[in-house]
């Protein structure tokens, strides 16, 4: 098992952050290698990725969310074998430290390669930093979704 944690302080308040983060379907938009979410139930997304020519499907489940707080998910079914947390800190009014935390099981030689180089990494960090610019460019979230599991 692999654990990466990576962070990126973001220019608009918690609840924008939040509810960003919340709508999955538009997490292509910034992360590099996610082809397609699909939100099947409030509590489960299906996901298409193609990372380092390494394709996958997988279903994963929101095993907590906290508005404002805290998304956290497993894999359930499919190709990857993952867990993490996504926790929103409040800076002050207008700044928010966001915070990614995850386990992964890398299958392949490629990816265990992978691993080894901080690709992954290098990944999360990209990934979080194109959040930060796509948020702080809207101002705004482009929806949310304020329940609790």
């Amino acid at each position: 098992m692999s654990q990466v944690e990576q962070s990126v302080e973001v220019g608009v308040p918690v609840h924008t952050a939040y509810n960003q983060w919340t709508q999955f379907e538009t997490f292509p938009e910034f992360m590099s290698g996610v082809e397609r979410i699909e939100q099947r139930t409030d509590t489960l997304t299906h996901w298409v990725t193609n990372v380092a020519g390494v394709h996958r499907e997988f279903d994963a489940e929101i095993t907590e969310q906290i508005p404002d707080e805290r998304v956290a998910w497993t894999t359930v079914a499919g190709e990857a074998r993952q867990a993490g947390v996504v926790t929103f800190h409040r800076l002050d009014d207008e700044h928010t430290k966001v915070m990614l935390q995850m386990e992964f099981h890398p299958d392949s030689i490629t990816e265990k390669v992978g691993d080894k180089l901080g690709f992954v990494t290098r990944q999360t960090k990209g990934d979080l930093e194109r959040f930060k610019k796509f948020i702080e460019e809207r101002g705004r979230e482009s929806g949310g979704w304020r329940g609790a599991v």
